[in-house]
């Protein structure tokens, strides 16, 4: 009867040993998984901020003047616009 109780002592600690070992991996992907989603949140609270600050200064004569430049090409009359020829 010894034997076959510490028989089955010595499965139960082999078991329970493993089991933990597993448990460990499964928490330290987790936390990679949790570290990975913390970052995406900020960059998207970053991105909202910018968003937000945007919106604001949408209807600005800065930034209409700003798009006109960049995305129009739009100029003012008489007004010299160099090119640099190296690019």
């Amino acid at each position: 009867m010894k034997k076959r109780t510490k028989l089955i002592f010595i499965v139960l600690i082999v078991y329970a040993t493993i089991t933990i070992i597993n448990q460990q991996k499964t928490l330290n992907s987790y936390k990679t998984t949790q570290a990975d989603l913390d970052e995406q949140i900020e960059e998207a609270k970053n991105y909202q901020e910018e968003l937000n600050i945007s919106k604001q200064n949408i209807n600005s004569l800065e930034y209409v003047e700003k798009v006109a430049r960049k995305k129009l090409n739009m100029y003012y009359p008489n007004e010299r616009i160099y090119v640099d020829s190296n690019k």
